[in-house]
């Protein structure tokens, strides 16, 4: 049995035939603020790219836009300072963030020390 993905008790198909205005309603407080003071002008400018070709690789700086249900199974490439993370729109995105897909700051993985390290921060012991 298939189970059925459900946002705040809406199906996919329910959230897509709602409004803007009428899904901001299910969203915690500070995202339907920031819906309820209207999209950004290069957030709009995306919304119309992915409504045009939803099957083209859209890359955006769009980080603080919000994940609405006509995005869901699109491929975005999002950008994260340095570069743009592929990321695919699923159902359990809806309400987030992009950039809380893209992360900013990766691992970070020491090895031996490097050109014009002091001799005492060379020095590697045996055991």
């Amino acid at each position: 049995m298939a189970r059925i993905l459900k946002y705040r008790g809406k199906t996919l198909e329910e959230l897509k035939n709602m409004s803007l205005e009428e899904f901001s309603r299910l969203l915690p407080s500070r995202e339907r603020r920031s819906l309820l003071r209207s999209l950004t002008e290069r957030q709009k400018k995306l919304l119309e790219e992915i409504r045009k070709d939803r099957e083209k690789f859209h890359k955006t700086h769009e980080r603080d836009m919000i994940v609405l249900p006509e995005m869901v199974g699109v491929k975005l490439g999002v950008y994260n300072g340095k570069e743009y993370k592929p990321l695919t729109i699923t159902f359990e995105m809806l309400g987030h963030r992009l950039g809380e897909f893209s992360l900013t700051r990766g691992r970070v993985l020491h090895s031996a020390p490097g050109a014009g390290a002091t001799r005492g921060s060379k020095h590697i012991p045996l055991k």
